[in-house]
């Protein structure tokens, strides 16, 4: 038998790989579709809703199911699972008064992960975990994690490595307690020294280098086998109002922000964010209605989707938030939101009524079945992944 020679032993290796990387891809994309087909119209509407544990749990009524000052759901119970079984949410979300201590916190995120629907698709668990102030986990004292006083304190520092070593850092132990999706890296840039929300939760007020340390922090979060989520686009450093309190507004332009908010977002999008979250900030300079952004088609499809490539899942900020619900009916906004082009709701103030009325504007036409179907997609490809 003639031997082969080391560069052609190199170059088939090289020609399998480019055969059997292509065709994994293909396989997949027909695994989801296959799946979307078996999947009702109810099933396919509960994928685009992320809850907190208490909208599962008709013990909590709908004020106690935001009041975070009350204590939460700490394990799955009876009630939970027959509500699961009726509205399978694509994701659940767990906040601090869900979580007590290490042995509790793994145990519960077995149950959430262990729930599944109609088609055997399992919910995703999502937490802020940003570092700094904003931190579910190492902030609580039963915790024994790695610590990080702020992301502007990592930005000061003007060295990537160092974004990148918090995302893994975090991305790691969120994985150990069976955390699927951080809400960070935070891509804003931190321009308006009025701004009451964002601060030093953003690394810098420097658009590029707030862009380099995202995306490493992002990086970081998946090198350890976690997703994360660039937020609040389209940026939320240059308002002077928090949008958990009330309206919120951008007086810049797109050509403005394609200059400065921008440049983290589009990095973060080079190098394949699997989730971008929309703000409830209004900019009235892009889209003239003064919508906020969640509800926004101009900003959503037009500006993300579109001019921006985008094609990872946008998922909206809590729909629980003042700007929304001062302003809108949930099922109403809801309504809007998907019709704007997003492909998850975060926290909806009344999860089951909405999703009742979502579930009615695709089965009488308001929503076409294909816009629901083009989120799904998104969806089960973070899911299958």
């Amino acid at each position: 038998m003639m031997k082969k020679s080391a560069s052609t032993i190199l170059t088939l290796a090289f020609m399998t790989l480019t055969c059997i990387l292509p065709l994994s891809a293909k396989d997949r994309s027909s695994e989801i579709e296959s799946k979307i087909k078996t999947m009702g119209v109810r099933e396919k509407v509960a994928q685009m809703f992320v809850v907190r544990l208490e909208s599962l749990d008709p013990a909590f009524d709908n004020d106690a199911v935001h009041k975070s000052s009350l204590k939460g759901a700490t394990e799955v119970n009876d009630r939970i699972e027959e509500t699961f079984e009726k509205y399978p949410a694509g994701g659940v979300i767990l906040f601090s008064r869900n979580i007590e201590n290490p042995r509790q916190t793994k145990k519960l995120t077995k149950k959430i992960h262990a729930l599944k629907s109609e088609s055997g698709i399992r919910p995703l668990i999502f937490i802020d975990e940003e570092g700094g102030i904003v931190s579910r986990l190492a902030n609580n004292k039963a915790f024994d994690l790695p610590k990080f006083e702020s992301m502007k304190k990592i930005g000061d520092s003007r060295d990537e490595e160092n974004a990148w070593k918090a995302g893994k850092a975090i991305g790691k132990y969120l994985g150990e307690f069976g955390f699927d999706v951080d809400f960070a890296p935070v891509a804003d840039v931190d321009t308006n020294p009025l701004n009451p929300i964002i601060g030093n939760r953003a690394f810098s007020a420097d658009p590029a280098e707030a862009a380099g340390m995202s995306s490493a922090f992002l990086r970081g979060l998946e090198s350890a086998g976690t997703k994360g989520c660039l937020k609040h686009f389209p940026g939320h450093g240059d308002t002077q109002t928090d949008t958990h309190k009330g309206y919120a507004e951008t007086g810049k332009t797109w050509e403005e922000m394609l200059e400065c908010e921008m440049l983290p977002f589009k990095s973060g999008i080079e190098i394949g964010a699997d989730f971008i979250m929309t703000a409830h900030i209004s900019a009235p300079k892009i889209d003239e209605s003064g919508s906020p952004s969640t509800l926004s088609k101009t900003i959503t499809t037009d500006k993300l989707r579109k001019e921006l490539g985008y094609d990872g899942i946008i998922i909206t900020d809590a729909m629980e938030m003042s700007a929304i619900t001062k302003n809108y009916k949930s099922d109403e906004a809801v309504i809007k939101s998907i019709l704007a082009g997003s492909d998850m709701i975060l926290i909806p103030y009344d999860y089951r009524a909405t999703f009742e009325s979502v579930l009615e504007a695709v089965e009488n036409g308001v929503i076409p079945e294909e816009r629901i179907n083009e989120s799904v997609r998104r969806i089960l490809k973070v899911k299958f992944d």
